[in-house]
């Protein structure tokens, strides 16, 4: 069976904390693992600086120190738990890492957030990432049932189910929300965001039909982001049929198209919670952080049958694999959401229990190791 949250069981209190090496340790995802009202019960490790090992990372803690075998070697962390990161290291290098946390008796949890890596067109390589890291962990936890039953079908190895902790603070949350409330209900505002490109997205097969359907919708808008490395000649990631495409419907008036470098979160924020519905244009991947973000904020997202994304909470949802697409199913996701507005997103009150169920389970997962 897959293991899940139970909202009625406290972590047990102790008077030692559990010293934790989360890699990485100064993610978002990592930080809102922890209460709202922190009780020191679990103290995690600051990333080391990649430049200096022996001094905290800060903001910059790519690559991580942590996955080196001779970090593992020297650390007083209780147990690690891997996140994200290990995206440039070899499988060699991940079981010799294993194998030195394993030999000096460090309990390894591992947080299986993407069964196929959105960031890389062919799969082998994270395959054999994950054909290291699956099998050696001593715990895993994954964020949907649907990646639980994956996990176990690929390697035999049950997870515990613990949903995504919310992703924008509450002070920006109350904030933006207000905003949204006091906001004129038109224009319908349906936002893609094609970044800088990654290999999971095809905004080549969405976009044409959003720009189709969104012009045949009195009041709305279709309002396209994008970094100028893809949407600027001389970008490093320069895509001259999408630029091209993007250009010519701005050009006619169909498009409200943005050209900008990557936003800081606050920026990002206040984009998404401008949004009435946000189309994500994913053709692989597995779970979303984006999805999280758009939730806290009361952005209806339209999410692809792709990975597990629509088991994180509820969205709507339009058919869109890796080999196949289905516009008809688009099309009517978009006039669903222009006719009934959706409230799909999740209270304050509602992300305030779900992180401090997460935060307890973690800990008893910790306990539960021995350390």
């Amino acid at each position: 069976m897959t293991a899940t949250v139970d909202p009625t069981t406290t972590a047990t209190t102790t008077s030692r904390p559990v010293v934790v090496a989360s890699v990485p340790g100064s993610h978002v995802y990592v930080r809102h693992l922890d209460p709202v009202t922190p009780t020191g019960q679990v103290v995690h490790l600051d990333d080391p600086d990649p430049h200096d090992p022996r001094r905290p990372a800060g903001a910059q803690w790519w690559p991580p120190v942590m996955l080196d075998p001779a970090w593992a070697e020297t650390t007083d962390a209780d147990l690690v738990h891997l996140q994200f990161g290990f995206d440039a290291r070899s499988p060699e290098d991940l079981a010799a890492w294993t194998q030195v946390l394993r030999r000096r008796g460090i309990p390894l949890v591992y947080t299986v957030h993407d069964l196929r890596n959105p960031h890389h067109e062919d799969r082998t390589l994270h395959d054999a990432q994950l054909d290291v890291l699956v099998p050696a962990a001593d715990a895993l936890v994954t964020l949907t049932p649907g990646a639980a039953d994956e996990i176990r079908r690929r390697w035999g190895r049950d997870a515990l189910v613990l949903p995504h902790p919310h992703v924008v603070e509450a002070d920006t949350v109350a904030r933006l929300r207000a905003e949204r409330e006091q906001r004129d209900p038109e224009p319908f505002r349906v936002g893609v965001h094609v970044k800088s490109l990654r290999a999971g997205m095809a905004p080549h097969r969405v976009l044409p039909v959003l720009v189709e359907t969104v012009d045949r919708l009195p009041g709305a808008v279709l309002q396209v982001n994008g970094h100028h490395d893809v949407l600027t000649p001389g970008g490093a990631r320069f895509d001259a049929d999408l630029s091209g495409f993007l250009h010519e419907q701005a050009a006619a008036g169909r498009v409200d198209l943005r050209v900008h470098d990557f936003l800081p979160d606050d920026e990002l924020w206040r984009y998404l919670a401008s949004l009435d519905l946000s189309v994500l244009p994913y053709r692989f991947g597995t779970h979303s952080g984006w999805l999280e973000a758009c939730r806290d904020l009361g952005t209806t997202v339209l999410a692809p049958t792709c990975g597990y994304l629509k088991e994180q909470g509820p969205v709507l949802t339009y058919e869109h694999e890796e080999q196949h697409f289905d516009a008809g199913s688009l099309r009517a996701a978009v006039e669903q959401a222009y006719a009934e507005r959706p409230q799909l997103g999740a209270s304050w009150d509602e992300r305030v229990q779900q992180r401090q169920e997460v935060a307890d389970a973690h800990l008893r997962l910790y306990r539960g190791l021995g350390k």
